[in-house]
């Protein structure tokens, strides 16, 4: 991996998470692919595919609130300065 993938790896953990929670989903949708039953391959292949969109989903939406918590409530807020202005 390079560099820039290095850093934004580790600023951002979530989505090598999220990616790893894709192909978990997928791998498990193709290990029940045979112990399906009566259930038609296309409803099964829409389920799999919904889970491996809700847990991607689920990542940016976790990411997204981790990164406005950090922007908004963890970061200090800055002390207002005041300007003196120049009496003439």
């Amino acid at each position: 991996l390079s560099t820039d993938t290095d850093v934004s790896l580790s600023s951002c953990p979530f989505v090598p998470i999220g990616m790893a929670g894709f192909a978990a989903i997928v791998a498990y949708g193709l290990h029940t692919l045979k112990s399906r039953g009566n259930t038609k391959m296309s409803l099964h292949l829409i389920h799999m595919h919904v889970a491996a969109q809700g847990c991607v989903v689920g990542a940016m939406t976790v990411v997204m609130g981790y990164s406005m918590y950090q922007e908004f409530w963890a970061k200090p807020k800055p002390l207002m300065k005041r300007y003196n202005k120049p009496t003439l």
